[in-house]
């Protein structure tokens, strides 16, 4: 009888998903090789505004221009996000790092400092340091496990021209790190 394991690709070990697939401690592993860029993403549903690190923002789509992120039933920012009918999704560059840990940190007031922030004329708030931010209108959520994947139409956008300096911040394998020019491999 065949065996129903496909065979290592590359030599790397192919988990049977048939069993049950990677364990959460697994998955998290192979997923600390993976780099991404960070943002904060705020909203205020109507009780207060809230905001919440993720490293999980990307774009879908352009044409509608569209970006998904995903938010954690364990953030104490997720019930508002859920309920919110817009938000602002702060990109963060390398000199936005208080804001990334900000965003991260649990048990406090991420609005008490209120340089930080502001509204928008539409009535979000949005961190004024962040390198860029973009408006959207939440099109769509769907649970996943202990998460949900929120699916955002993009309405506005900060001045691009505001962000094409700036050094990303990204997070890889528990650390932070800026991307600067040095960083760049030519093809």
């Amino acid at each position: 009888m065949a065996s129903s394991v496909p065979p290592p690709v590359n030599n790397h070990t192919i988990h049977d998903t048939e069993t049950g697939g990677l364990s959460a401690d697994e998955f998290k592993a192979a997923f600390r090789q993976h780099p991404s860029g960070i943002a904060v993403i705020t909203a205020d549903a109507g009780h207060g505004p809230v905001a919440m690190t993720a490293s999980s923002v990307f774009s879908v789509s352009a044409e509608p221009p569209v970006l998904v992120f995903s938010v954690s039933e364990m953030s104490s920012a997720a019930p508002t996000i859920l309920a919110a009918d817009t938000l602002v999704v702060n990109m963060l560059s390398a000199d936005n790092l208080d804001l990334a840990l900000l965003g991260a940190a649990s048990g406090v007031d991420r609005f008490a400092d209120t340089t930080l922030w502001d509204r928008l004329s539409t009535g979000e708030p949005y961190f004024v340091n962040a390198s860029g931010w973009i408006r959207g209108r939440v099109v769509d959520r769907m649970q996943i496990g202990g998460s949900t994947v929120v699916a955002v139409h993009a309405l506005t956008s900060s001045d691009p021209a505001d962000v094409a300096s700036a050094q990303p911040l990204v997070y890889h394998n528990r650390a932070w790190y800026r991307l600067g020019p040095e960083s760049r491999l030519e093809a």
